[in-house]
């Protein structure tokens, strides 16, 4: 795991003026997060106690995100279409083409299951809170992510089965649709709240954030935890041979390389400022292990469900690792 989480930033490339990114603190954490789950992962009351605690977390961010925007960047952020068909078509649209392509390049290189479990992880929607909170590291529209990465996981609820089954050729099952409430509660709510006590708080929630930024990577580190606890508890990393994780690490690494890169150069291509493409590229790159382990749980049974989730589990701290050193390098840009 140190090996891999030392290698994660070579796969950034250049584009354009992009250039190579090293680790700062916060990406040191998340590594030192996902090493501290492996070998000492929280189950029972601990985990249950961890996973309040991320749900809390994830609540206060949304209620701070609605605190310190505006009510005019809440309606551009509702209607600015061609930011949202540009999320919606990277998740829904070229991550699966760019599964396709995969399994059909290098069929020999995972075993089948873990192919399945690819496109699997490749037609889930966009996660909520850490392409959010990343979009706000990287001082993106941030009304825009709210929105859209909202939105995605709505409409993954149905959309997502519907494309794994033509993908995979598979009888589709029944989706858990308390997922919606989950996310009305710990996402719209908090945030409806805190944009309509705005008058109240606005301003200091402006004064002191920099101090608040603590719980967009709070947040982040506690769900990793919590998310690699439950996967190591469960014994997903024995099951798969050491060879076919090194061939999935690299199969994961190229699918976020390649989905930046497009992103970044179609966002520039059809001139999209440069907070709507930090927008783009968050929103679009990442894969919600939230919404994909109620899902798969849906539509698997037995043994099936770890290979299915353990694409997904491996691809969400790589995109976060990822995320995070290219959202420092865009906040730098826009000091």
């Amino acid at each position: 795991m140190t090996a891999i989480a030392a290698s994660l930033p070579r796969f950034v490339i250049r584009i354009g003026q992009l250039s190579m990114l090293c680790f700062d603190g916060f990406v040191l954490a998340l590594g030192a997060v996902v090493m501290i789950a492996t070998f000492l992962p929280c189950h029972g009351a601990s985990a249950q106690l961890f996973g309040l605690l991320g749900k809390v977390a994830i609540a206060a961010l949304f209620f701070l995100q609605g605190a310190r925007l505006s009510r005019a960047a809440v309606v551009a952020g509702m209607t600015h279409w061609r930011l949202h068909l540009m999320i919606a078509s990277t998740t829904f649209l070229l991550f699966p083409l760019l599964g396709m392509m995969m399994t059909a390049l290098f069929p020999s290189a995972l075993p089948h299951m873990l192919w399945l479990g690819v496109l699997f992880a490749c037609v889930l929607p966009s996660t909520v809170q850490s392409s959010i909170a990343l979009t706000s590291i990287a001082r993106g529209n941030v009304a825009g992510a709210v929105c859209a990465a909202t939105a995605s996981n709505l409409v993954g609820i149905i959309v997502t089965p519907i494309l794994f089954t033509a993908l995979a050729k598979m009888r589709g099952g029944v989706v858990d649709k308390s997922g919606i409430w989950m996310i009305i509660l710990q996402v719209l709510v908090p945030f409806l709240i805190g944009h309509l006590l705005r008058p109240w708080i606005g301003h200091w929630a402006e004064r002191n954030r920099p101090v608040l930024a603590i719980t967009d990577r709070g947040s982040i580190l506690l769900v990793v935890y919590t998310a690699f606890s439950a996967a190591v508890v469960h014994g997903i990393w024995r099951q798969v041979p050491p060879r076919a994780m090194e061939s999935l690490v690299v199969v994961v690494a190229l699918l976020l390389a390649a989905a930046v890169i497009i992103t970044i150069a179609t966002s520039r291509l059809i001139a999209l400022s440069r907070s709507d493409e930090t927008t783009v590229v968050f929103c679009g790159s990442q894969k919600s292990l939230v919404s994909g382990v109620p899902i798969a749980n849906a539509l698997f049974t037995g043994p099936a469900v770890g290979l299915m989730l353990l694409p997904i589990m491996l691809y969400y701290p790589v995109q976060l690792l990822i995320g995070a050193a290219l959202a420092r390098w865009y906040a730098t840009r826009s000091a």
